[in-house]
């Protein structure tokens, strides 16, 4: 047997050994081979596959066979996969372009190649290599699936639905696509679709990762932030270098007030892809939480820097201060983006962003024009209001939550540690929770959910019985526990959850000594407000000018329930109006409800250092102006459905 024969023979077996998927023997027998025959670039190609379908880094290997392979598309090609894996892009790119020079014909390498500009954004070039992929091979799914996601991307949506669908015409058990399909529904607020395509998905492949983030991604719109990020955790267990997952989870654990826990999580994704726009965006969000807004622009121009038509980015420079009219270069950059046919959660935050500058140099036609374009959209992408059924659980919860069923307990926890501000969005409640936390006796916890979870709870139960003496108590205690996990030295902690509001007869009776601080503010400038902010997850009556009629009326329904009902000395009504006009006065009555001495610290809240999660970030940090109070009267023109509500007795 001669030397061409025995090689001939080695490297059947290296192929019998990969059509077997036996890639660790595989692995063996290249290496083996290779001790005497190192120049073989076949072999060193080999090796690369075996370490790629075992998880290990095989770059050292690919590179070796496109050396000695100059000419071998496949080599080209396998060595561009790999370098995308460690996310080096643009090289991944310059090698899928050179297996296509050898092969034009490489469908695989178009598809790959689309991936690859997909990732850096290249939307339009990422479609066409896949486009060209599906015509060279039409049974081809993942040409088809990434085609989709290229198309979502540039805002054809109705183009993407056709390609994922074609992708599991081809391969129902496709688990990739299923997932991206879900990805669409998402995009046009179809979030059941959207979850049960990403569980789909899950159910063939229980290990993709991606998926997991996904349906991370599904749930955080729905505002479910820890079933959000044990999605995004599941994700990183299967792939600890995943860096879209670390960037959700850093968004996530933001929305929760984890802003340190945040920041790394992001900081992560940076070192894993330093190109990741979107980790920037969320760094800059961070660090405007924290007040810190030349540290966010900064992050935001770096964000742009790499991507330079990011929505997100060109939108969150907007929310740092206010715009004046020597931004025009930020607004045309802002206005020719928003004109390109961008996926809807994305023109979204633009148009948002647009409105604002409008606002902030008192064009206020222009203002509403892309305000009300925001919420078209949003519509589109959210379930509609259901007046009829916010009516009913009104009428429920006035009906159940009577003076004899708020009465305090026997036993029950005497507490006078928590202060609840409550109220509609928009109406102050922030500066409120920024006033008080500059007390030194006072920790604003910033917006808690402990007590929505509890009604839902409790709403669950069989039945629907009324609680006892002793499950109060446990949810008295339980709550008391978690605002100590929170701060444990604060003679009050300021639980700021606007929508709260519905829930005070059940916090009353399990926490008879707490005070409830009620924000009233003009309601047209309330639903104005509303009307004109963005919001992190769903607020079904927020972009319709009659569902936020009707949400107002409803709501003052049921703080007219609790007035009659809840003692008198348990809540105070604060007026915004009031409050910026004598802060000074406002603030002490306010410290003497809460029981706590006059301290002029609270005058200077706009100096008090602390993180602030919510759409006022900014507003809360500048002097006390009365520039938002009657701010209505610039829009009034647009308002008809809002006309009929009138303000507060």
């Amino acid at each position: 047997m001669n030397q061409v024969e025995l090689n001939q023979l080695q490297l059947n077996q290296l192929a019998s050994l990969l059509d077997a998927e036996r890639y660790v023997e595989l692995e063996t027998k290249a290496r083996e081979l290779l001790e005497l025959h190192p120049s073989a670039g076949i072999i060193w190609q080999v090796l690369g596959i075996s370490l790629t379908r075992q998880g290990k880094d095989s770059l050292q290997a690919q590179e070796m066979a496109a050396q000695l392979l100059p000419k071998d598309a496949g080599a080209h090609n396998n060595l561009a996969n790999a370098l995308a894996r460690l996310g080096r892009l643009d090289q991944a790119v310059t090698h899928y372009r050179r297996a296509l020079q050898l092969r034009p014909d490489f469908a695989e390498a178009h598809n790959n190649l689309g991936h690859a500009l997909l990732d850096l954004g290249q939307f339009d070039e990422a479609a066409a290599s896949c486009r060209r992929a599906a015509e060279l091979k039409p049974g081809y799914a993942e040409a088809h699936d990434t085609l989709g996601s290229a198309q979502l991307a540039l805002g054809r949506v109705d183009e993407a639905l056709a390609s994922y669908r074609r992708a599991l015409e081809i391969e129902p058990g496709f688990a990739e696509a299923h997932s991206n399909l879900g990805n669409l529904w998402l995009e046009l607020g179809r979030i059941d679709e959207a979850l049960a395509s990403h569980r789909r998905a899950l159910q063939i492949d229980p290990n993709l990762a991606g998926a997991h983030n996904n349906l991370g991604n599904g749930l955080r719109s729905l505002g479910r932030l820890e079933d959000a990020a044990a999605s995004y955790g599941r994700a990183l267990e299967i792939n600890p270098d995943f860096a879209a997952a670390h960037c959700n989870l850093g968004v996530t654990l933001r929305l929760q007030g984890n802003t340190a826990q945040a920041q790394a999580s992001c900081r992560r994704a940076l070192e894993i892809n330093p190109q990741s726009a979107a980790a920037l965006v969320a760094l800059a969000d961070a660090s405007a939480d924290r007040g810190q807004f030349a540290q966010a622009e900064a992050l935001f121009t770096r964000a742009i820097a790499i991507q330079p038509d990011s929505p997100e980015a060109w939108a969150g420079l907007a929310r740092l201060r206010k715009m004046t009219v020597g931004d025009a270069a930020w607004l045309a950059q802002a206005q020719r983006i928003a004109a390109k046919g961008l996926p809807p959660r994305h023109e979204i935050s633009l148009r948002h962003a647009i409105g604002k500058y409008f606002d902030d140099v008192q064009d206020f036609d222009q203002a509403f024009v892309n305000f009300r374009r925001a919420n078209e959209l949003t519509s589109l992408r959210r379930a509609k209001h259901d007046r009829a059924r916010l009516t009913r659980t009104v009428d429920d919860i006035m009906r159940s939550w009577d003076r004899k069923r708020v009465r305090p307990r026997t036993g029950a926890n005497e507490s006078e540690r928590p202060v609840f501000i409550v109220g509609m969005l928009r109406s102050g409640t922030s500066l409120v929770e920024q006033i008080l936390a500059s007390h030194p006796a006072v920790f604003g916890a910033g917006e808690l959910t402990y007590w929505s979870a509890a009604w839902a709870a409790h709403a669950a139960s069989p039945g629907n019985a009324e609680m006892s003496d002793r499950s109060l108590r446990t949810l008295a205690d339980d709550y008391l526990r978690s605002l100590g996990e929170l701060s444990d030295g604060a003679l009050r902690v300021v639980d700021k959850m606007p929508t709260n509001f519905p829930f005070l007869g059940l916090i009353h009776a399990a926490l008879p000594n707490a005070r409830i601080i009620h924000m009233r503010r003009h309601p047209l400038d309330t639903c104005l407000s509303i009307y004109m902010q963005p919001f992190e997850t769903a607020v079904s009556y927020a972009n319709d000018l009659g569902d936020l009629a009707h949400y107002y009326t409803e709501y003052l329904r049921l703080m007219d329930h609790w007035r009659s009902t809840l003692p008198a000395h348990v809540i105070l009504d604060v007026s915004y109006e009031g409050l910026v006009s004598d802060q000074e006065a406002w603030t002490r009555r306010m410290l003497e409800f809460i029981g706590l001495p006059w301290d002029s610290r609270c005058l200077d809240f706009h100096r008090t250092e602390r993180t602030v999660l919510t759409a006022s970030k900014w507003q809360v940090r500048q002097k006390l102006n009365g520039s938002s109070v009657g701010r209505w009267r610039h829009y009034e023109k647009f308002l008809g459905p809002l006309s009929k509500l009138t303000p507060e007795r």
